[in-house]
């Protein structure tokens, strides 16, 4: 297993996240215990010492299966990481009570690192409003060495997270962000690489695979992957890319089962970065087939002048790819849940205003009908 400094601490560079530990009939709030304890004990026994987990993780359970197989082992051989769920505006006035019940379910007097959970355009307000007293009480609780270190996730834009950098950046450790060779542009993760490295913090990984998307690869594309680095697998060439990202700290898998974690723990027995070929490649390839499954939009912004409306189209446009792309998940939900309901694409009445604008002939008025049904908005 590799290692990364931080601080004064060595971190494995590959860590456990225990958002999708093994479920037993599919159902994700019931974690096969077993199966997790033998994943969590041939994690600890191979070399990870950091173990992610959060409050809303398997519908509460994964805090208290990480209690219950980590306090197995001596408190000072691991670093365990929990999150306050503030994705969910409604948990905003219930700080403390969230993290005393969280330090209960992990069994542990301390978090080694704690994050505000999931910084973006919905909960910003929220996060930034000092009638919460969120920031102020887990400061308080770093003062009092109940959190070791204090730092934040975010799947916000780049004004957002440069807002929540400038309200409480000088006390924060480290950024955990979604970075992967997909998102390397589609997510403009480059640009949040670039802002969090200029604000001098280490970046901590989420969704390297994007969910298991980037574990396979299309077969011109795997060709051309095995053409450069014939004994690379594919799942493979996706943590190389991380590791040739300076900065990054820790890279955060899912592992669902022993294989996966079996696999990655594998991988990183070596630290192997693409070269700037290498590297250069990979991002070519990946665009140029994202490009191919979304809406050739280039927010010149002609559409928004002739809606009545006033519907972000070029934002939707985007968030639309997203969804489109990836095949679902949860970020263009997200991201258009946080929009006043009259911005939203249900929101428009198809009057094709847009269209008859639109340098790249996109059929605006049938994505907006097509994104609603989608995600329900």
């Amino acid at each position: 297993m590799i290692y990364k400094k931080f601080q004064d601490i060595q971190l494995s560079g590959l860590g456990l996240g225990m958002m999708r530990l093994p479920v037993i009939n599919g159902d994700d709030g019931v974690v096969d215990e077993a199966a997790a304890a033998e994943m969590i004990d041939c994690a600890y026994k191979n070399g990870i010492n950091y173990f992610d987990t959060a409050w809303g993780y398997h519908n509460g359970n994964s805090e208290l299966v990480a209690g219950k197989y980590l306090s197995r082992y001596p408190r000072e051989s691991y670093y365990l990481a929990s999150k306050f769920p503030g994705y969910d505006v409604s948990n905003m006035d219930k700080v403390e009570e969230i993290f005393e019940k969280q330090l209960e379910k992990c069994r542990t007097e301390y978090f080694d690192f704690y994050l505000f959970h999931n910084v973006y355009e919905g909960n910003i307000e929220e996060y930034l409003d000092p009638k919460y007293g969120i920031f102020e009480y887990l400061k308080k609780q770093k003062d009092n060495g109940r959190i070791k270190h204090l730092g934040f996730s975010a799947h916000g834009s780049m004004e957002v997270i440069k807002r929540f950098l400038d309200a409480y950046g000088e006390h924060m450790e480290f950024c955990q962000l979604q970075l992967n060779y997909m998102d390397w542009h589609f997510q403009n993760a480059q640009e949040k690489v670039s802002l969090i490295q200029k604000a001098g913090l280490p970046v901590w990984v989420m969704e390297p695979l994007r969910g298991g998307k980037l574990a396979k690869a299309s077969e011109e594309l795997e060709a051309t992957l095995k053409s450069m680095r014939p004994q690379e697998t594919v799942p493979g060439w996706a943590f190389r890319f991380l590791q040739s990202i300076p900065g990054v700290t820790v890279v955060l898998s899912g592992m669902s089962d022993m294989d996966q974690l079996k696999a990655n723990m594998a991988t990183f027995e070596t630290d192997e970065p693409l070269n700037s070929e290498e590297f250069d490649t990979l991002v070519k390839c990946v665009d140029e087939e994202t490009r191919k499954g979304g809406l050739p939009c280039t927010a010149c912004h002609y559409c928004t002048s002739h809606c009545p409306k006033g519907l972000p189209i070029p934002e939707l446009i985007a968030l639309y790819n997203e969804h489109k792309i990836t095949g679902g998940g949860f970020i263009a939900p997200m991201a258009v849940g946080s929009m006043p309901e009259d911005k939203r694409p249900a929101s428009c009445i198809g009057c094709k205003g847009c269209e008859q604008v639109c340098p790249q002939q996109i059929k605006i008025s049938g994505m907006m009908k097509e994104f609603s049904s989608m995600i329900g908005m």
